[in-house]
């Protein structure tokens, strides 16, 4: 089994990351430059990225698996870290339900798993977009009552990305070519676009925090439990090895870089949750390898 693809990708995003830090060592992206990009993942590149993705055939199992594995996250994350401040918290409780399954995970489980497992991958993603992007989005946004929080949840721009790439996936409606082409070239940009702005916030936090109790905990949780859960609850439901390969592989994924983009937006603690996706992404070079070779 080869890990020259898991490799390659983690190098791929840290290098990207280290363009954003460059570029906000040298103070070539100030506040307003860094809000600015942060607006333009937020309104744009995202929800391109989230029209963008397509899925062939549905698979029930990892549908619901995937399903499972984001409830149970959510539910972990009311109970974990509570000894924290409301800040910490929030962006604790969105890392833990938004992992980079997307970016990092399809390729991985394409390389360990073959077709198949790119398209159990594929599927297994759709119930964490949907939780990133409504269950997510609670924890950064605050409204006088639940009636004024569902509708700034509901009309966020990621959300409205979500209903209306599954509407397409349904219904199999193909958008006009200048269109179609269109978002694909924005949604290729996405990943450049959120590694460099996670780059840019890393540039203003010191390297010797980077790694501290706080952070290691998180990647505890994210990297070894979470994935140790999930392996413990598909062997109890009898699922088969591939589903349970990678619903495991993919649970065991580092943190989302939304989670620093979505702190900054909205004045959470941008550089605590910078410091949770460079550390756990660190790691997960070390435990995702190990996961893989105990599932294999």
């Amino acid at each position: 089994m080869s890990f020259s693809g898991l490799f390659q990708t983690q190098g791929m995003l840290f290098l990207l990351l280290l363009i954003g830090y460059i570029f906000g060592k040298k103070g070539l992206a100030d506040g307003t430059g860094k809000n600015l990009l942060t607006d333009l993942v937020i309104y744009v590149t995202l929800p391109g990225s989230i029209i963008n993705h397509q899925i062939l055939i549905a698979c029930m199992t990892i549908a619901i698996a995937g399903i499972v594995i984001q409830t149970g996250s959510s539910v972990l994350g009311m109970f974990l870290y509570n000894h924290y401040g409301d800040s910490k918290k929030k962006v604790l409780q969105y890392a833990t339900i938004c992992s980079n399954a997307g970016i990092l995970g399809n390729p991985i489980a394409e390389g360990i798993f073959g077709q198949m497992g790119m398209m159990y991958a594929s599927i297994y993603v759709i119930p964490q977009r949907i939780f990133m992007w409504s269950v997510g989005l609670t924890y950064f946004t605050e409204a006088p009552d639940k009636k004024t929080l569902f509708k700034k949840v509901a009309t966020h721009p990621c959300i409205l990305s979500v209903f209306i790439g599954f509407f397409l996936m349904v219904t199999q409606i193909q958008l006009p070519e200048v269109l179609n082409v269109t978002i694909k070239n924005i949604a290729g940009a996405n990943t450049f676009l959120a590694m460099a702005l996670v780059g840019v916030i890393l540039s203003r936090v010191k390297m010797k925090e980077l790694v501290d109790r706080d952070t290691i905990y998180y990647a505890f949780i994210r990297l070894v439990f979470i994935p140790l859960l999930v392996y413990v609850g598909c062997k109890l439901a009898g699922l088969d090895d591939l589903v349970t390969g990678v619903s495991v592989v993919l649970a065991a994924m580092p943190a989302a870089s939304t989670t620093a983009i979505i702190a900054s937006k909205y004045k959470k603690d941008e550089k605590f949750a910078t410091r949770c996706v460079v550390s756990s992404t660190l790691l997960s070079l070390v435990t995702v390898p190990v996961w893989c070779l105990f599932l294999v």
